[in-house]
């Protein structure tokens, strides 16, 4: 199944695609209606699908607007280690996003002058649907309510100047995502390939089998150091191709448009503009 937060002009609301590939609203058995798909996973109510199909003009916006907490992971590719002179790392290496960045499909990520040298990295995103906490591998799909993208735009000038993550990977709009959540059933995360594209030429081209550490793994990892709740996003490590280790050090400028894409999930495309 996929779960999207489209928006219309009387505002946004979640839906889910059927058999067909209808978009179909979905609302708790009282009749109440979801914003979102964080909504909808934050209530926790007993909800069905509106067999009546929405109908066109809508477009998408970001799933879960404001995650609880965005918990990313580094260096979690081969390739991308190597393109570093780096060796895999031996356990996961996590930092966190600030959660009130979240974009959506099609917005405009602006930046600032403080954020010098603005690169990309395609990721697959973790969706959680349900709380846990020390959840082991073995039950991680219970707690998992889908997949979907995320460019982890980051600061390079701040990450490499701060020496530590959280400031090159914060400023506002710095995370994209979307455009829809496919829960596990219908997407087996180890078969998708992985990539993005700039200005229409293709810069990253992986594989999520080739991840160090996969949803099972981070699940439980990442729920051994505090709980997880619903509509959190883990975000699951880029493979090699970004900007900062290319030899042309060719930075993200304004104009430019990144289109990051995961077989099974769609494209994720924004533009990038000086705030």
């Amino acid at each position: 199944m996929k779960y999207a937060t489209l928006r219309r002009a009387d505002g946004t609301t979640v839906m889910a695609q059927d058999r067909g590939g209808r978009w179909c609203a979905v609302q708790a058995r009282s009749g109440a209606q979801f914003r979102s798909v964080g909504e909808y996973l934050a209530s926790g109510e007993d909800v069905f699908v509106v067999g009546r199909p929405v109908d066109p003009p809508f477009t998408f916006a970001a799933p879960v607007p404001r995650p609880p907490k965005i918990v990313a992971v580094g260096l979690n590719y081969r390739d991308h280690a190597a393109e570093q002179n780096k060796p895999a790392p031996e356990k996961p290496m996590l930092f966190s996003k600030a959660s009130n960045i979240v974009i959506g499909p099609d917005d405009v990520v602006r930046m600032p002058p403080t954020a010098g040298q603005v690169d990309f990295e395609v990721e697959l995103g973790v969706v959680i649907g349900k709380a846990g906490f020390d959840v082991t591998e073995g039950r991680w799909q219970e707690h998992v309510f889908g997949f979907t993208i995320v460019n982890d735009v980051t600061s390079r000038e701040a990450q490499t100047g701060d020496k530590q993550f959280y400031r090159g990977k914060s400023f506002d709009t710095f995370c994209p995502t979307g455009p829809v959540v496919v829960t596990p059933e219908e997407l087996d995360w180890t078969k998708p390939r992985l990539g993005l594209r700039l200005n229409g030429t293709p810069m990253q081209d992986g594989r999520c089998s080739d991840m160090c550490f996969g949803p099972p793994a981070l699940v439980a990892y990442v729920s051994a150091v505090h709980p997880l709740e619903p509509g959190d996003l883990i975000a699951t490590g880029t493979p090699a191709g970004v900007l900062m280790f290319r030899p042309e050090k060719r930075f993200l400028q304004p104009g430019d448009v990144t289109e990051a894409w995961i077989d099974g999930i769609g494209t994720l495309k924004n533009r990038f503009e000086k705030r």
